[in-house]
């Protein structure tokens, strides 16, 4: 049974009148953590479009280059969205349970903030509104200042990323200690690591970016320590 056709039976239960955050509270073990992972992405995706207003095409094409997602599977989805937007609780209430759910696993908090980074990305467009929705659920998600600030110079294109900000260290740090982190940084990317925080395998692809960036940004920190 593929993960959308599990989805769908959370979403049955959604139109017998359970809210998702409902649904969130009956997920939280596996296999069903994978679900709740990919629900809470389209949640806050929906709860985020909201945000700024608009819900564009370049936004669903880049939400499909995170999720494949089968024809058949199409229908259970958008009524996942469809059902985040209209829903009367606010975001806070959605990334608080989800916070509940995996608190215990900041990457995976972290994995999801990086797929809202890059759906909100695909127009071209950092919205005021969309820096503000993602400012307050990295707040409710106890993701510190720093490492948020890493997120978003990796994604938002507003300057070239400051390559010690996009890992997460300062100029002063010796080079060595900064070599230590990049290498943890790598192996927290590697796609077994993420499977095994309960990341689902439709999401790990967002992974290839991220250890690009994290490899793009030790080239030249170390190019200049040489």
């Amino acid at each position: 049974m593929s993960i959308w056709s599990r989805i769908s039976q959370a979403v049955a239960a959604l139109a017998s009148g359970e809210g998702l955050s409902a649904v969130f509270e009956k997920l939280r073990s596996p296999p069903e953590r994978s679900i709740a992972f990919t629900i809470a992405v389209i949640a806050l995706s929906a709860k985020m479009a909201k945000a700024d207003g608009l819900v564009t095409r370049d936004e669903v094409t880049a939400f499909r280059e995170v999720f494949q997602i089968a024809v058949e599977d199409e229908e259970g989805a958008a009524k996942v969205f469809n059902l985040a937007r209209q829903d009367v609780a606010g975001f806070e209430d959605y990334a608080s349970r989800i916070k509940s759910m995996f608190g215990s696993e900041p990457g995976t908090l972290c994995d999801l903030m990086e797929g809202l980074f890059h759906i909100a990305m695909a127009d071209g467009t950092y919205h005021p509104a969309e820096d503000t929705f993602l400012t307050e659920v990295a707040a409710i998600f106890e993701i510190d200042e720093l490492r948020f600030r890493t997120m978003r110079a990796r994604f938002v294109p507003d300057a070239t990323p400051d390559p010690y900000t996009v890992l997460g260290v300062t100029p002063d740090m010796p080079i060595e200690d900064i070599r230590k982190h990049w290498r943890q940084l790598v192996r927290e990317t590697h796609p077994d690591v993420m499977i095994a925080r309960g990341v689902p395998k439709e999401a790990v692809k967002l992974s290839e970016r991220r250890m690009q960036d994290i490899n793009d940004a030790w080239a030249e920190i170390s190019g200049k320590g040489i």
